[in-house]
Formats: C-alpha cells, structure tokens, sequence
C-alpha cells in the first residue's frame, strides 16, 4: 500500500477541507417541466419506477445496487482534466433499467480527497487531470428542472473510499448513529460504471438537505446550516449574516436566523449554573447526548469537538445544524466520517487525534501544538455549549454503556460486518481485476480485522 496516498490525504482533508457550494456552479436554463430530466425521445408515462417509488429502494441495506452514468467523451474529458474544479456537466444517470437524461455529473472533494490523484505538483492547490481510478461524485438529479426527482432525491453522492482499506467507515458509523437516535445520513455500498467502465465500490451517502430534514424531523422546514458553530472562538454569537451565509436550505424564501442567534444568546449569556437548563430548553438532550457518546466511542475525531486552531482562530467542522421550527429546538448532525474509528487503538493519523478525554481541558483553553506534526487545537469543552453537554455526566454514562450493549456489541457488530463483506466482496474482486491502483481482497480481509479490533477496543474503553 502506497503510504504516501494513505497519510498525506487524511493530512490535507482536515487542514484545507473545503466547502461545497452549489451555488456558484452555473446551471444551464431551467427546461420545460414537462420534458425536463428524461430520456429523450421517451416521455415518462407515470408508471416509472423512479417517480412512484421511496429512496428507501436506494438506501436497502440488504442490497448492492449498480449506477451506471454515461457522459460524452468530451465531457467525460472535461472532468477528467480538472477534477478539482468541481465544475458540473450533463450526462445520464442509469439505474434498475430506467435512464434519466439531464442529470449534472462532477467530482467532488477538499484538497486532501485530491492529493495522489491529480497531475498538477503543488499538492496545496490541486490540479491537473485524473490519475487514480476512483474519485468522489455528486450528481445532481434536478440538474435541469428543480422539480426533478429520483427516488425522492435531488442528489447522489458517491464516496471513494480511498482512504479507508476496510470499506466499512461511512457505512457503519452512520448506522450507529441512526441506531442511537440520531439523525444521520442513510449509507449503503454501490458499484458504480462510467460509460460502460466498472469503476468500483463507493459508499453511497444520503445527501443532507431540505428533503432529509422532512423525513427526519416532525417539522422539516426549518433552517439546515452546515459548519457554522452557534458560537465563535471567543465565545459569543455570531452575526445573523455569517449564520445564513451557511444555510442550505430556505435560501430564497427571505430567512431569518433568528432561532439560531437567540439559542446562541442564551447560551452565551447563561450562567454556569443554568446553562443545563438551557441546553434542555433548546435541545433534545437525550439525543445529544446519544450522539456524543457514538462520537466519542468511533473517535470520529475529524468531527465537531476537534477544534482546530489556525492564525488564533478556533472552529471544529464535518457537522450541520437543524432549527426545527414549531418545536423550537436545535439538532447536530454528523457528517464525513471516512477519519473515524482510526484513532481507537493509537493515534494512527497525524492530523485528527483530539487530546483531550470527553470534556477535560488543556493549557488553560489556549491553543496547543499536538502530534509530531505540532498542529494546534483548542479543547472542545472551552467552547460553552460543548462544557454544558460535557456537564451532563450520568446522561453520558448510561447512553455510552447503551451503546457499547446495544449497536455497537459484539453479536450485532460481527454479524453486520460478515453481511456487508459477503454483499461486496464479489465488487471488490471485480475492482481488483480491473484497476491496479483498487485494494486488493487480501487487504481489504485484513483492514477488515483491524477495524474489528478497533471496534473490540472502543467497548472496553
């Protein structure tokens, strides 16, 4: 295994991770409602399976599905060229027999998905064109009529993997989520082929937006903000503008961010003798608290108590917020977990290790060098809001050791694996015949039975 594509890629992902913007990727003109994302020459009749069915079909757990996408070869050429450019174009998007035509197709990623794949030298500003195989995707199914659906999806994101031999992070991380309470991304394993090409197993991860928020939440129309922490580095809320400059939903119905700005008051402003009071007026405790047991226990150490530090500026990313209006309470969702689960047995990546046990402190709430590398963070229980969750100290206790028996305990988590291997083993094989940069099965089994050890680990601890 090349080492220089397993390290320097999870070492730029947290120090230049960037944020997808859908906005500033031109669309071409909305096309008549009526013909727009279908198969040329081949109106829907209605009876596809693609308008009448759920995404449920997408995320069943107990299927491998294929996605096949077919672009021109000058398209194709086009974001071959320049991967990081993250620049749409259009192509088709096939799946169980049904085709739908103008879907938009790019590459997506930070700076550190890109490292090792790319021709361009200077590996802090990725360029060039595409060597590695795979690399993540996003399509984007109302690329043409804002209407259009697949499955009750605007959006597919297919994850590489690249940097996890075992295969299983995203999948199963998620899914601990989601057994605890939480909600959380849905993931499946898929085969993906590009004009005919098998390219290999993805992880097929649930696009966090409006439509997410409906199934997740009694009421889904609230605000969805991404990486926007309620409070800065010093401790107070930020202005209404930085919040919705953040907001990936309700973006042009005239929003307010007035929940998010008066729980970031309240919070700021109590004292530490009110602030659990606070916290359950404004949150589900027991579903913070589940996530932050399943956070702490997979080490998912790239997420929201890794506050890195950076020209005296601290802020942790990889999450959302959720305002769920007629309750008025406040949810975090977990995104991008293809770091956690490493630093269970040692601190086996030089960038994500945080420090500090759950809600103890260091250096006085200054920022600190940590690691060989002498990165800097900030304890994540300096910021208010996470030292009032950390406060909740029975809470954790009873919802860490709810986990460790329940989702994440031996008979369950052995018997899940064993499925998912034998649901993609024969993927990739298929992978390792084809592409001399794929893992190779051998590999795979044995990353498989470290992340196992990582597993039994992070019971006992």
């Amino acid at each position: 295994m090349n080492i220089f594509k397993v390290i320097l890629p999870i070492l730029l992902l947290c120090l230049f991770a960037c944020t997808e913007d859908e906005s500033n990727t031109p669309n071409p003109t909305t096309a008549n409602p009526a013909t727009a994302a279908t198969p040329t020459g081949l109106l829907p009749t209605g009876e596809e399976a693609y308008l009448n069915q759920k995404s449920d079909v997408i995320f069943d757990q107990s299927e491998l599905h294929t996605f096949e996408l077919t672009l021109s070869p000058a398209d194709l050429e086009k974001i071959n060229s320049d991967p990081s450019a993250e620049e749409y174009v259009e192509g088709k998007l096939t799946f169980n027999g049904e085709t739908l035509e103008q879907v938009g197709i790019r590459y997506k990623g930070s700076i550190g998905a890109f490292v090792g794949c790319l021709t361009g030298r200077d590996w802090a500003n990725p360029s060039g064109s595409k060597v590695c195989t795979k690399l993540s995707m996003k399509i984007k199914i109302n690329w043409n009529d804002p209407e259009a659906r697949f499955y009750g999806l605007k959006k597919l994101q297919f994850h590489s993997q690249n940097n996890d031999d075992s295969q299983m992070r995203d999948r199963l991380g998620y899914w601990f989520f989601r057994e605890m309470g939480v909600a959380a991304p849905r993931a499946v394993h898929a085969r993906l082929v590009i004009n005919g090409v098998y390219s290999g197993l993805y992880a097929l991860i649930e696009q966090i937006d409006g439509r997410f928020t409906r199934q997740n939440f009694e009421d889904g129309t609230g605000n969805l903000y991404k990486e926007i922490w309620p409070l800065n580095s010093n401790g107070q809320p930020f202005p209404d503008r930085e919040y919705l400059d953040n907001l990936k939903t309700n973006e042009d119905e005239n929003p307010t961010a007035e929940l998010m700005s008066n729980f970031a008051t309240a919070v700021a402003t109590a004292k530490e003798e009110d602030l659990q009071g606070v916290i359950t007026e404004w949150m589900n405790v027991e579903e913070i608290i589940s996530y932050i047991a399943v956070d702490r226990t997979i080490r998912n150490d790239d997420g929201a108590f890794h506050w890195y530090c950076n020209n005296g500026d601290c802020s942790p990313h990889n999450f959302y917020w959720y305002e769920e209006p007629t309750e008025k309470k406040l949810h975090l969702i977990p995104w991008d977990l293809d770091n956690a689960f490493e630093n269970i047995i040692s601190p086996a990546n030089p960038v994500t290790p945080i420090v500090d046990p759950w809600g103890k402190i260091s250096n006085n709430c200054e920022p600190f060098a940590s690691g060989f590398l002498g990165l800097r963070q900030r304890s994540s229980a300096c910021d208010k809001l996470t030292g009032g969750w950390a406060s909740f100290t029975e809470e954790f206790d009873q919802k860490r050791a709810a986990f460790r028996q329940g989702p994440l305990s031996e008979t369950v988590v052995d018997e899940l694996i064993a499925t998912w291997q034998a649901q993609i083993r024969a993927a990739t094989k298929e992978s390792e015949m084809m592409h001399s940069d794929a893992i190779k099965v051998d590999e795979w089994e044995r990353a498989i039975s470290t992340f196992k050890a990582q597993l039994q680990t992070a019971r006992l601890r």
